[in-house]
This record gives C-alpha cells, sequence and structure tokens, in this order.
C-alpha cells in the first residue's frame, strides 16, 4: 500500500475509534476514562546522538504538542482524565492544563514526584458527572520517587439519575492514576509489585476508614509492565479486569493483539491500563494475592535458572538433613535468586509472610507437599479460589444494590497500536492515548466484603 492510501486508511480507521467512543459518550447513561502518558518534555529526545537534546529547552516544540494533546483531551471529553509525566515543573505549563481544562467543566488534581523529579501525575473528572467527595496522595518513597492520586468521588444528578430514580443506591467511584517504576533490571520487579501492593493497601484503607464499604475502583495509568508479568497476574487475582481487554473480548493470554508504548530502547508493548473492579467481585485476602505474586516471581527466577521441579527443591533444600525446607535454607534461595540482600529487596516481615502462607501445617518447614501446592505448582489455591467465587456469588444475591460498571467501548490512538503496530509518524507522545466507556449498572453486592480484607 502507498504512503497516502496507508495514511488515508489510518485516518478512516481512527475515525471509526472516535466515533464510537463520541457515540458511547453521548449516550447521557456512560461515562468514559481516557489514561495517557504524555511524555514530559524533560524527557523527550530530540536527538539520538546527543541525548542531552531535550524538548523541555525549545518552548515552541513543547507547547504546540501539549496544545494539540489538549485539543485532542477536549475534543474526546472523558469524563475522567489520568495524566502521566505531566510536566508540573514548569509553571506556564500547568497553567495552560488547568486553565482549559477548568473552562470545559473540570476539576483538575496534579501531584508531582517526590525529590523534585519535574513531572508527575495530573488527574480531571468532569463536574457534569462528579462531585469530588476527597482526594489523597501516595507518596511511595522508593527508588523511583513514584507517586498514585486516590480520588473518591459521586455521580452527579442530572446524570445519575438517568442511571436510577432510587437514592437509596450508593453511587460512589474510587478513582486511582499512577505511574509505576520501569523495571530497568530484574531486581526492579518486585519494587513494582511493592508499588502496587501499596496502592491496593492504601484504597483497602480509605475504605475502611470511610466505612464505604463495596465500591467500584478505577486503577488508570501506565504500569510499564505488560500482560505477561507479576503486576498483571497479581491485579488479576485480585478481580480487577483490564477494561480495553474485556471491550475487545481478549483474554489473559491475548499479550500480542494490542500495544500502547514504544520505550526509549525501541520496544513496543502494551503497558497503559484501566483496571476496573466490580463490587460484586469476589477478592481474596490482600496479603495472600501479594505473597503468591511474590512465589510467581520466585518460580519464574527458578526456572529461568533451567530448573526442574525437583531440581528446585533440592535448591531450597540447601544442606537440610532431612526432606524437608528449612526457614534458615529458604532465606538463602531467597538471598541467592537476588530477592533480599538489597535495599530494593523483601523486608524480614515480608520474608516471614512467605514463609507463613508456605509452611501450611505452620510445624516450622516446608515438606515437599507444601513446596508443590504453594511455590511450584499453586492449582490446589486456584481451586479455593473457585470455589470461594461460586460461594460469594450465592451471598450476594439477597444483600444491598450498589452501583457498578459494564464496559461498553475502548479505543486506543493511534489506531495501529490497536493491531500490534506503531507508526513512524505518530509524535504527540510514545505512548497511545487509551480510552474506556463504562455504563453504570446496579448490582447486588455482599456487605461482607470488607469483613474478609
Amino acid at each position: 500500500m502507498g504512503r497516502k492510501n496507508k495514511a488515508s486508511a489510518n485516518r478512516i480507521i481512527s475515525r471509526i475509534g472516535s466515533y464510537a467512543i463520541a457515540s458511547s459518550i453521548s449516550d447521557p447513561t456512560s461515562i468514559s476514562c481516557t489514561t495517557f502518558n504524555i511524555l514530559a518534555p524533560i524527557y523527550k529526545r530530540l536527538d539520538k546522538e546527543d541525548p542531552s537534546c531535550r524538548e523541555s529547552n525549545f518552548r515552541a516544540f513543547w507547547m504546540s504538542r501539549n496544545q494539540r494533546i489538549l485539543d485532542w483531551l477536549l475534543s474526546e471529553r472523558s469524563s475522567i482524565i489520568c495524566l502521566q509525566e505531566f510536566w508540573v515543573g514548569n509553571e506556564e505549563l500547568v497553567n495552560m492544563y488547568e486553565r482549559r481544562l477548568g473552562d470545559a467543566g473540570y476539576a483538575s488534581f496534579k501531584l508531582a514526584r517526590t525529590n523534585n523529579r519535574g513531572d508527575g501525575l495530573l488527574t480531571a473528572v468532569h463536574k457534569d458527572y462528579f462531585r469530588v467527595i476527597n482526594n489523597r496522595e501516595l507518596l511511595f518513597n522508593d527508588i523511583g520517587d513514584r507517586v498514585a492520586q486516590l480520588l473518591h468521588v459521586e455521580l452527579v444528578a442530572p446524570f445519575s439519575q438517568c442511571l436510577t430514580p432510587s437514592n437509596s443506591i450508593r453511587q460512589e467511584i474510587l478513582v486511582v492514576n499512577t505511574h509505576l517504576l520501569f523495571p530497568h533490571d530484574s531486581t526492579l520487579s518486585l519494587v513494582r509489585l511493592n508499588q502496587v501492593y501499596k496502592i491496593l493497601q492504601y484504597v483497602e484503607t480509605y475504605q475502611k476508614e470511610n466505612k464505604l464499604g463495596s465500591l467500584p475502583i478505577i486503577l488508570c495509568g501506565d504500569w510499564n509492565g505488560s500482560k505477561r508479568g507479576h503486576v498483571y497476574k497479581f491485579l488479576r487475582s485480585q478481580g480487577f479486569v483490564s477494561s480495553y481487554d474485556t471491550a475487545h473480548q481478549y483474554t489473559d493470554t491475548d499479550a500480542h493483539k494490542w500495544v500502547s508504548h514504544r520505550n526509549h530502547r525501541g520496544n513496543i508493548c502494551g503497558v497503559d491500563f484501566i483496571w476496573l473492579l466490580n463490587p460484586n467481585r469476589y477478592r481474596k485476602l490482600l496479603k495472600t494475592s501479594w505473597t503468591e505474586a511474590v512465589f510467581g516471581m520466585f518460580k519464574s527466577l527458578l526456572r529461568r535458572a533451567s530448573l526442574t521441579e525437583n531440581d528446585a527443591f533440592a535448591f531450597l533444600k540447601a544442606d537440610s538433613c532431612g526432606n524437608y525446607i528449612t526457614y534458615s535454607g529458604f532465606c538463602e534461595a531467597l538471598r541467592q535468586l537476588n530477592l533480599i540482600g538489597h535495599r530494593h529487596g523483601l523486608s524480614v516481615e515480608e520474608i516471614k509472610d512467605l514463609w507463613v502462607q508456605a509452611d501450611i501445617d505452620a510445624n516450622g518447614v516446608i515438606d515437599y507437599k507444601e513446596f508443590q501446592q504453594q511455590i511450584w505448582n499453586p492449582h490446589c489455591s486456584e481451586q479455593r479460589d473457585e470455589m470461594c467465587e461460586e460461594v460469594w456469588e450465592d451471598l450476594v444475591h439477597d444483600t444491598e444494590e450498589i452501583i457498578g460498571f459494564s464496559v461498553k467501548n475502548g479505543v486506543l490512538f493511534p489506531p495501529e497500536a490497536e493491531k500490534g503496530m506503531w507508526p513512524e509518524d505518530y509524535s504527540l507522545s510514545d505512548h497511545a492515548r487509551l480510552t474506556v466507556v463504562f455504563s453504570p449498572v446496579t448490582m447486588p453486592c455482599s456487605s461482607l466484603y470488607l469483613d474478609k480484607s
């Protein structure tokens, strides 16, 4: 296909995607959410041969690009906008975003990364759809100086009345915006997992402190990891669904279907997600999900070393005189796998949590059966989860109703990203813009939700 024909075809695809989103947004009973890493000018390289040549040095360049970004965002008019790599260190750019978003009816909140990194987050919600109840800031204070925003919002009339005339149904949502650390090496995978763990702990604590019970939770951002990673699996184990994948009926194994980022190494991958957790979904204990995620990482490292199941058990057993794993042998294995022994590694308390999870009968050692069930091949845990989900579904049928969401549509721009490709002529950012449309629905929910946390 010639260059002109290809460009024309892409414009048609783009118009189709935009029309689909616009049609969904025009529905008075729908809300939309956009997440977009807009590539801070302080990070945008203009010369491959000279890494120090950044867009931030040329006002005309960064101003023009960000004006175009705002034009796109305001034309799409999402109910919720979550931006990452927002250049909070530049007052002129911040004022431009706040002014234009404010004029368009948005309430916006910004949060800088710690240690004066220069960039941060911006979350905006449209006042026609939401009233902001609370805005919280979460500072990880870790190696990447990463942060997260939590907005507690309520659907407002007349929009909420389009959904249901009843005033007895709680119509509140928790929205999180974040940007996880880039995994420059394998030791940072654990840091990224802990960042998500902290977010979910914070959300859970906020719900308990404010006696909120069950609410839908939307997590937006640049997760700097694909569907193959441990963060993805951790969030899935907590009941979250990737809304874009849900819209397109993709499975957890369809990691190659779409991309959303071309990183500084030239690799393309899908790292931007809008996660949805409905209040009627069964959730296992958060600490249980976390220990299972760490054991998944543990197993991955052992397999990378080409160890079979028997070899892995022998490695963990170390110099044990019996056919079991001791706590000291377990810790030594963690050290050799580089999961402890450095400032990004597991803490003493976290190691003990892992041990308690693996030592099912609490006799002080891990035998081969426990190793199989908890570390190497945890099928029993998955079967227990399926049984719990069935019991949970029975419980929610005789409880109160609450607001939830169904996924109506999801679109990536540029449109090539939806086909797993990255266009050379795309210059707005090194990330695609992801927009998802949700339809609020009422659903039964058990009051036991927070009792099990």
